[in-house]
């Protein structure tokens, strides 16, 4: 998937148009396809060379922490051996027993870059898939910082596809939440998001360069575990679903390590 997103955008057009095809012409011929409902599908982009996450990005998520919102966005990385695909188990870690959910819009790096204008930010975006960025909590609070909280092995599942830009007029605009059996537990919309999509592209390519593949997840809203009364942490036997508007469902089960 790197290598073609790594081609330009003409190619991502080529596959719009096979699309467009199928749809104009009807179905596949006989044992070309496969049922959506029998596939398994992968995370959309296996080994991103970064997964570049943004802390506070909501106003609702930061007044319900009771505290004013960033002046300016808050980065931190995932490892990328957090990924994992849609249907795959997030396994829980023997050493933490404070591990949360947080729905996201992540954004997919089509074009690399560096010193990107924010006026041109949207043309490096390939498209848009989900992430749910799992958190150890009682080790992000005792280390002070967010990497080894947030970087245990399935703690990113992405998915369940890669929508391609021209599919989402406006990703500011987007119904997002997440349920935990069954139960909705965050409930926002991505126009409650501090840092708009282009600024946050355009800001850090200040000091760092954007390579095709790269994943940008945006932030999560209010509903975290943590910070319900009381609070609500994974146990094996959950099951999270995180939605998104135009995006679609990304569904993974909870298991013990």
């Amino acid at each position: 998937m790197i290598a073609l997103l790594a081609r330009g955008e003409r190619y991502w057009n080529a596959l719009g148009g096979v699309a467009a095809g199928i749809a104009e012409f009807g179905k596949l011929p006989k044992g070309v396809g496969v049922p959506l409902a029998k596939a398994r599908l992968a995370a959309p982009i296996a080994r991103p060379g970064k997964i570049t996450c943004v802390g506070l990005n909501y106003a609702d998520h930061a007044h319900e922490q009771g505290i004013e919102p960033p002046t300016a966005p808050i980065f931190f990385l995932k490892s990328s051996n957090t990924i994992c695909g849609p249907g795959d188990p997030v396994r829980l870690l023997a050493s933490s027993s404070q591990i949360d959910y947080e729905a996201e819009l992540a954004v997919v790096m089509g074009k690399g870059g560096r010193d990107i204008p924010e006026e041109r930010a949207m043309e490096h975006v390939a498209g848009y898939t989900l992430l749910n960025d799992v958190t150890a909590r009682d080790f992000q609070f005792a280390d002070k910082q967010w990497f080894r909280g947030k970087s245990g092995d399935t703690f990113a599942p992405t998915g369940p596809w890669i929508v391609t830009r021209d599919e989402v007029p406006d990703p500011h605009h987007l119904k997002i939440s997440l349920t935990l059996n069954g139960q909705t537990m965050q409930d926002s919309n991505t126009s409650n998001l501090i840092f708009k999509i282009p600024y946050l592209i355009s800001y850090l390519s200040r000091s760092l360069t954007w390579e095709p593949g790269d994943l940008l997840s945006t932030g999560t809203p209010p509903g975290v575990g943590v910070f319900r009364k009381p609070p609500v942490f994974l146990k094996p036997g959950d099951r999270m679903s995180v939605t998104v508007e135009r995006v679609g469902t990304l569904t993974n089960p909870v298991i013990a390590k």
